[in-house]
């Protein structure tokens, strides 16, 4: 059996070491970036974007507005009864005014057209 020559056993080395080195390297740079990654990860999950915020408020603004529309309907109905003599729509009529003035102020105002 033939003996490696030297070159080459060097020539092996040399690589092998420098692509250890890289390995060694990059595991490294990982390790001190992880905790940086994790903070920002959390921070991102932490966090709403403006966007995100304004969905929501549209959302939101959306849901109330549609309910004051269900109440306004309930309201006109009642008061219908009511101008027909009656005395239980005239009370519920009341509950139903009191209710649409709670949620008013949270339902902004649409701008009139010129």
């Amino acid at each position: 059996m033939r003996a490696p020559h030297p070159a080459s056993t060097l020539a092996l080395t040399l690589v092998s070491s420098i692509a250890l080195s890289g390995c060694l390297a990059r595991t490294a740079l990982d390790v001190v970036t992880a905790p940086v990654k994790v903070a920002g990860k959390a921070v991102d999950v932490a966090t709403t974007s403006q966007s995100e915020a304004d969905e929501n408020r549209g959302r939101e603004i959306r849901r109330r507005e549609e309910q004051l529309g269900k109440l306004e309907r309930k309201y006109d109905k009642q008061i219908e009864e009511c101008r027909e003599g009656d005395d239980a729509a005239c009370d519920e009529a009341q509950a139903t005014y009191a209710e649409m003035q709670e949620i008013l102020p949270s339902v902004p105002l649409e701008p009139e057209d010129d």
